[in-house]
């Protein structure tokens, strides 16, 4: 969250300085494209920290999906599920509850590179599969 806001706040500073640049331009009558060397030297570092708040952003774990289903026959409401927390790069976790009767129970399974050395359930390989191509799913 607090990267998000970071990124955020990075952005609109830039922002107001491309309107400041592009108003200083068109008061002193200028129409040509203007390179990075004509920023001041603080555009030039806001570009740098944004940079390199993108480079930290891919490191975030924001591939979320989760699978609901049933585990076992005789119940329904789909109470167990399967949820895949990744990063950009296919790292993270997925996590699964299995409902019944009288109990629950809970794991946890480390993924990097999208793939797992534990042997998945078919529910968790479809939570990776919808982390890594869009948004949240229930």
């Amino acid at each position: 969250m607090t990267t998000t806001l970071s990124v955020l706040a990075f952005l609109l500073a830039l922002g107001a300085l491309t309107v400041s640049l592009q108003a200083r331009r068109a008061a002193s009558g200028r129409t040509a494209a203007t390179g990075a060397s004509d920023l001041p030297h603080d555009a030039l570092g806001l570009r740098h920290e944004v940079a390199a708040l993108r480079a930290e952003a891919d490191r975030a774990l924001r591939n979320l999906a989760v699978v609901r289903y049933d585990a076992f026959g005789d119940m329904g409401g789909h109470l167990s599920w399967s949820l895949a927390v990744l990063d950009d790069h296919g790292d993270g976790a997925v996590l699964t509850s299995i409902h019944g009767r009288n109990d629950a129970r809970s794991y946890a399974k480390a993924v990097t590179s999208w793939r797992c050395e534990q042997q998945l359930s078919p529910e968790e390989e479809d939570a990776i599969s919808r982390a890594r191509s869009g948004p949240a799913t229930g």
